[in-house]
């Protein structure tokens, strides 16, 4: 059993969720692909963060175990592939779609904490699952019938969520026994390091000279929907199952969708059919993820 936290998990949830509900259509105002705008949003999350350590005089790595450490750089490189896999489906399909098919966490989440948390889904889960399987074909359906890019769009963002799910789950186990900053130090530097050398190595991609509308883009991406989002999350997932914390993010869908409507520079009206997806795709998820009020408990922690 874990001591009550100093911030309620819930708490910490919805200001994730409010915050995270602005990447996707912020990322719509910038002009840089999708990999640069990933490697910055972190390189200037870890620059904080780095700030926040060295105020509090803290050595990321002390006493950090060697198997802990390579799970972090684990999760740095999954979070690495789920931003560069989210953030390259908004170039090709809409928010709404992107955003619903990328929130299909809690399913893998269920399926990925079978192996490694010893959480074993039951019958109900599994009808969820299927449920929410079924309203991701709803919207994909629909995306082919719009080309082929909108399809592949939707493909890339469900990518993004089996690469976030196992992240998610990885640090469920290793944040029972680090401190939440050192922790997003590693995963954040490694996912930075990844995308960063990868945005310097690859031909035809330029990590500088994008314009002022760019780097404020990049700016609000890691003070909001990352310091805030992301690491919102990993700091419940001391408290809750991995489950519990990807139920929550559910609201992001629904926050992107509206914001992206709202908002007149994007103004993007959701159709009939992603309104029917999300419905399924929320629908199945609560049948199979909500199991009652969460207490704060430990889990059976990878390593």
């Amino acid at each position: 059993m874990s001591p009550p936290p100093a911030l309620p998990p819930a708490v910490a949830l919805a200001g994730a969720v409010l915050a995270m509900s602005w990447a996707g259509p912020l990322v719509r105002f910038a002009t840089a692909p999708a990999l640069v705008i990933a490697a910055w949003r972190l390189v200037l999350s870890v620059l904080f963060i780095g700030i926040v350590l060295a105020v509090r005089r803290t050595a990321p790595l002390a006493g950090v175990a060697r198997r802990d450490l390579l799970l972090m750089v684990a999760a740095g490189v999954l979070l690495a592939a789920h931003f560069w896999s989210w953030i390259a489906s908004l170039g090709l399909t809409t928010v709404a779609s992107s955003v619903v098919l990328v929130s299909t966490q809690p399913v893998f989440v269920g399926l990925i904490s079978l192996f490694f948390l010893r959480e074993r889904p039951t019958r109900r889960e599994w009808i969820g699952i299927a449920i929410a399987v079924v309203g991701a074909a709803v919207i994909g359906w629909g995306d082919f019938s719009m080309g082929r890019d909108a399809f592949l769009g939707d493909l890339l963002a469900i990518a993004g969520a089996v690469f976030a799910s196992a992240y998610y789950v990885i640090g469920r186990g290793v944040r029972q026994r680090l401190d939440l900053w050192r922790y997003i130090f590693v995963v954040y530097g490694a996912a930075a390091a990844l995308l960063f050398a990868a945005a310097v190595a690859l031909p035809g991609v330029q990590a500088t000279g994008y314009p002022r509308t760019d780097w404020l883009v990049f700016v609000a991406l890691a003070a909001g929907p990352m310091m805030l989002g992301h690491t919102g999350v990993n700091y419940a997932l001391r408290y809750v199952p991995a489950y519990v914390a990807n139920l929550a993010l559910l609201g992001e869908p629904v926050g992107a969708t509206l914001i992206a409507w709202l908002l007149p520079a994007i103004g993007e009206v959701p159709d009939p059919r992603v309104l029917g997806g999300t419905v399924l795709i929320l629908s199945g998820i609560a049948v199979g993820a909500i199991r009652g009020a969460p207490r704060y408990r430990s889990t059976n922690p990878i390593g």
